[in-house]
């Protein structure tokens, strides 16, 4: 794959808990990007979100992050990110978007100026570049009201750009056509087909576990370990959120 543009992925959420179809859409992703013949992606990053994201049942950011990390051990690209997690309040997700990205470019091999010193500016090599990975439904939030920040929506259309995997219901081109915004950056939105449906919820993984059923085969056998052992998802063992309203966008479930 020599000659590709190096590619990152990253998805935010609360990942409550984390479940196969998260993880499922990092290699459809991967695979999209990869059949353009002009992207390697390179890396997967889960970022899940800070306890203040003012959402019922959340459990505690420790324990999402140490699932996340159970989940992704048997993977050798995708990886847990703690920071958004560690921040004192909730974080918007360009925010985060900004963050990984200066992190890429602080990782990158510096170039030499004349005195021998190292430059500010990375070397000429391909920078890789950061994209925001979400399900069809992430895109559909674009249109609600007061949701989300136009300009914040333009800055991670323009300058990142997002993978959106579909899902059963939603028209991702729809949301495309209705959006001035999104249209305008259409060539920087790349819409993945999942060919397996794919309808696994966190919300139905926490009903479930409230009520004793099984979830085996819909998480990864480590993850439903950590949560008995952990006692999550019992019905009075989740952290609620904070009761304030928070701007809960650009997050998967």
């Amino acid at each position: 794959m020599k000659n590709r543009i190096p590619v990152v992925l990253l998805a935010c959420g609360s990942f409550n808990p984390i479940t196969n179809m998260h993880l499922r859409l990092f290699e459809v992703a991967r695979d999209h990007l990869h059949q353009t013949g002009t992207y390697q992606v390179i890396r997967g990053v889960i970022s899940p979100v800070n306890d203040n994201y003012g959402k019922k049942d959340l459990a505690a950011a420790q324990h999402r992050v140490a699932m996340v990390q159970l989940a992704v051990q048997t993977s050798d690209w995708i990886g847990v990110d703690p920071w958004e997690s560690e921040q004192a309040q909730w974080t918007e997700t360009v925010k985060v978007l900004r963050h990984h990205h200066s992190q890429l470019l602080r990782s990158l091999p510096r170039t030499e100026g004349p005195d021998h010193s190292k430059s500010v500016s990375p070397a000429p090599t391909a920078v890789p570049q950061l994209k925001l990975l979400c399900g069809a439904d992430v895109l559909k939030t674009f249109q609600t009201p007061n949701l989300w920040k136009d300009e914040h929506i333009q800055e991670i259309v323009e300058k990142f750009g997002l993978v959106c995997v579909g899902r059963a219901g939603h028209d991702p081109k729809g949301y495309i056509s209705d959006s001035a915004i999104l249209q305008r950056y259409q060539h920087n939105i790349h819409l993945a087909r999942e060919p397996v449906q794919n309808e696994i919820s966190a919300t139905y993984i926490r009903r479930a576990l409230r009520q004793g059923l099984s979830v085996k085969y819909l998480l990864p056998d480590a993850v439903i370990a950590y949560i008995k052992d952990h006692n999550l998802y019992t019905g009075d063992s989740s952290r609620n959120g904070n009761s304030n309203t928070q701007n809960n966008a650009g997050k998967t479930s």
